[in-house]
């Protein structure tokens, strides 16, 4: 595989995280193995400084773009901005908080190209000794939860479609984005929905993960996400995720 990556990061008032998250990205991606590689960043309407601050990171040469949504559309839209204007071949979406060390993209990495698989996503539930910090109770368990739903609903095999790291070919991320309905947080659902209907392999691999404070998912937007795997099957039936 060649080592070519765009890294897209979809921020919401994120001025306090993003300069640490990008200076651990840059040391990661300026080695020499690095064929090419950038590092996107979606404003989804922030109402902080976040856009300024991420303009004024000095990465020493590595392309840094800073992308902006029209308004607070969501992450689900702020990632499909991101893939679409990708420049790697390779494009890895991660939060910005780096809750999944990016180190870990390695496992990710050689998934991919073992299995030839062209999205790989990583999981917390695989193997959950790998959880460094876990999420309060009560979210964990409507975690788990969510996901008994989207497998019985939706079919899909995975353990945890929503952890925020995951790697696609570019060429497929874009035909997978573009089909895409959902705008909020259960756009994970329907992306790995959509890459299964058109044929896509996709891996799933165990990742370091460990929770950091300041989740942007509200209770009401996590309950709201329950409906999410029942769209996405009402746009199946509708036809709207075909080639």
């Amino acid at each position: 595989m060649t080592r070519s990556l765009s890294i897209v990061i979809p921020a919401f008032n994120e001025e306090k995280r993003l300069p640490a998250t990008i200076d651990r990205l840059k040391c990661y991606l300026t080695r020499p193995e690095w064929e090419y590689a950038e590092i996107v960043v979606v404003d989804d309407g922030s109402r902080d400084a976040t856009v300024r601050v991420v303009q004024n990171i000095d990465t020493g040469g590595l392309p840094l773009r800073v992308l902006r949504n029209p308004g607070n559309r969501g992450k689900g839209y702020a990632v499909r901005n991101g893939v679409q204007k990708a420049k790697g071949e390779w494009t890895l979406v991660t939060d910005a908080d780096l809750s999944t060390p990016i180190e870990e993209l390695e496992k990710l990495w050689s998934a991919a190209g073992d299995s030839g698989a062209r999205v790989a996503i990583g999981s917390r539930a695989l193997d959950r000794s790998l959880v460094g910090v876990h999420k309060p109770l009560l979210r964990e368990s409507a975690g788990r939860l969510f996901n008994v739903a989207v497998r019985l609903l939706t079919g899909l095999p995975f353990r945890d479609t929503q952890c925020g790291f995951k790697l696609f070919e570019t060429s497929a991320a874009r035909e997978i984005f573009q089909r895409q309905r959902i705008e909020r947080f259960g756009f994970d659902v329907e992306a790995l929905f959509i890459a299964r209907q058109l044929g896509y392999s996709t891996i799933e691999v165990p990742v370091r993960w460990n929770d950091v404070a300041g989740t942007k998912v509200s209770p009401f937007g996590g309950l709201a996400a329950f409906l999410d795997p029942w769209r996405v099957r009402w746009h199946q039936m509708r036809g709207r995720y075909r080639r």
